[in-house]
This record gives C-alpha cells, sequence and structure tokens, in this order.
C-alpha cells in the first residue's frame, strides 16, 4: 500500500438523550462516506458517560458500526474514567479496571499497533497512566515490545490526552493537570519514543484544534466531533470548533487536513448542562 488515507474523529460523546451530538455524528458519517478512506480512528470520549451509563457506550458503538469503513478506537475519560494526578484534584471518576474492561468488551482494544504505507501506528490507552492498574505496566511492556520492532519507520502516535502544551517539561497546575498526559507517564513515554522516527501525536480531549511541530514531532489536536466548551468555562488555546482530521501517509511523507463536516454545529456545552439538568 504506498498511500493510506486515516480519518481522526474525537470526542464525540455519544449519548440517546443529547440530539445535537447526535445530529453532529450523523454529519461526520455522510463526510466519511463520501471520502471512504481506509480507517476511521476515534481517539476518546467516545461516549458521553460510560463509567455511569452502559447504554452510552453501547449507543455510541452503534453509530460507529454503521460507518461504511473500519473503526479503531482508543479510551478517553468519560469512557473509563480519568488519571491521578500529583498537583491535580482527585478524578471524578478514576480509571478502573472494570470501565476499561467494558469499553474493551463493547467497544474494541484499547490500544493496537498496526503498519501501513511504511509507517507504524501505535495506539495507546492514555487514561491508565498513573494510575498504578495492573494493565498500566503491562501496556508499557507491550509499548517496549513493539517499539523495538519499528525497524527504522516512522511512527504515528495516537492516544486521547496530549502529550503536553508547549514544551515536555511544562509544569503542571491544578488547573491543567488533568488536561495533558501527567507526569512522570509523560517523561517515560517520551523516552520510550525518543529511540524511534516519531513523525506525528495525534490527540484530542481539549475540545480545541492546534497543529503545531516540536522539533522533528508534528503534534494534532483534533477538535471535538460534537460539541464545544466557551470561554468562561475554558481557557482558549486555539480553534473552538467542531470538526475532524484528516491524514493522508505515504512512505516518508504525511498530509493533514483539518475539515469540519457540512452540516456540522457548533453545540456549546451549555446545553448540553441544561439538557443533563432535565434529565434529573
Amino acid at each position: 500500500m504506498s498511500e493510506f488515507r486515516l480519518t481522526q474523529i474525537s470526542d464525540t460523546h455519544l449519548g440517546r438523550r443529547f440530539p445535537g451530538l447526535i445530529a453532529n455524528f450523523a454529519a461526520i458519517s455522510e463526510h466519511v462516506d463520501a471520502g471512504r478512506p481506509d480507517l476511521v480512528v476515534n481517539t476518546g470520549d467516545v461516549s458521553f458517560d460510560g463509567p455511569t451509563s452502559r447504554d452510552d457506550v453501547e449507543f455510541a458503538k452503534s453509530l460507529h458500526d454503521a460507518l461504511p469503513v473500519t473503526c479503531r478506537y482508543l479510551p478517553g475519560n468519560h469512557d473509563i474514567g480519568d488519571n491521578p494526578t500529583a498537583t491535580g484534584p482527585a478524578p471524578k471518576p478514576p480509571v478502573s479496571e472494570t470501565h476499561r474492561q467494558q469499553f474493551c468488551d463493547i467497544i474494541g482494544e484499547d490500544h493496537w499497533v498496526f503498519d501501513a504505507a511504511g509507517w507504524r501506528f501505535i495506539g495507546l490507552n492514555s487514561l491508565v497512566m498513573n494510575s498504578g492498574l495492573a494493565f498500566e505496566a503491562e501496556q508499557l511492556d507491550w509499548l517496549s515490545q513493539e517499539i523495538s520492532r519499528v525497524n527504522g519507520r516512522p511512527v504515528a502516535l495516537f492516544l486521547h490526552k496530549p502529550l503536553f502544551l508547549n514544551l515536555p517539561d511544562d509544569a503542571e497546575t491544578p488547573e491543567t493537570s488533568i488536561r495533558y498526559v501527567p507526569q512522570p507517564a509523560r517523561a517515560r513515554l517520551i523516552e520510550m519514543f525518543g529511540k524511534v522516527d516519531l513523525r506525528l501525536i495525534a490527540s484530542g480531549h481539549v475540545h480545541q484544534r492546534r497543529d503545531f511541530t516540536f522539533r522533528h514531532t508534528r503534534h494534532v489536536w483534533a477538535p471535538s466531533a460534537g460539541f464545544v466548551i466557551n470561554d468562561q468555562r475554558q481557557d482558549r488555546i486555539a480553534i473552538k470548533e467542531v470538526g475532524l482530521v484528516e491524514y493522508r501517509f505515504q512512505p516518508d511523507s504525511l498530509e493533514v487536513r483539518h475539515i469540519r463536516a457540512a452540516g456540522q454545529v457548533d453545540v456549546d456545552i451549555e446545553e448540553l448542562l441544561i439538557q443533563m439538568g432535565d434529565r434529573h
């Protein structure tokens, strides 16, 4: 395969009770149907609230199953719970093996590797990092083995949380510690991937579209496919809009396109909070 076309969606936050998010996913589905990429990757928060609603997870999977192309997935904090961090508040809820297993049972693998167009693609579960769960060590052992098999190929890494804001050693604060891969797991990942030609880190989670290069690695933050978080509730780092990202991989080259599917609407989080209030 001389070219591999991948579409990244993220933070779909699907649940039956949120028609605006379902409509935005329908717009993305039509876009995917028209373009027929080789693969769709959802980089997490597939469901609105997996830890409290198994139905959200099942509903999200049913909508993805209707897409006309193969999908791979990575869990987000809304799917399996969040990371413990050194400086931030206790996660609500914390990541758990029960919810991780629920994700795997319903959605699919929460970490993966494959090769295409001369590249090695690696997907990681970033929510177990710093958790102390048995799977955290298992994933690290698996990653070490896969990195040893890269054999000089360029690497594309997919995970839910960005590694950092601007610099690998950015300080963690109580306000931002849950936004990025926490320390010391972040430093460990950077050290491991320092052994290979890491060209791309693709993430989601922040609900802002961002694209920058640090040293020789391109960092792409996919926006939420579902909704935006207004400036009163979240500081503005980059572009706040719904959308997706399209990639074309060829041996030793990468093309990135930032896309907003026809019909997508910038649903504001306030609308969802009102709907959640109605529910209770």
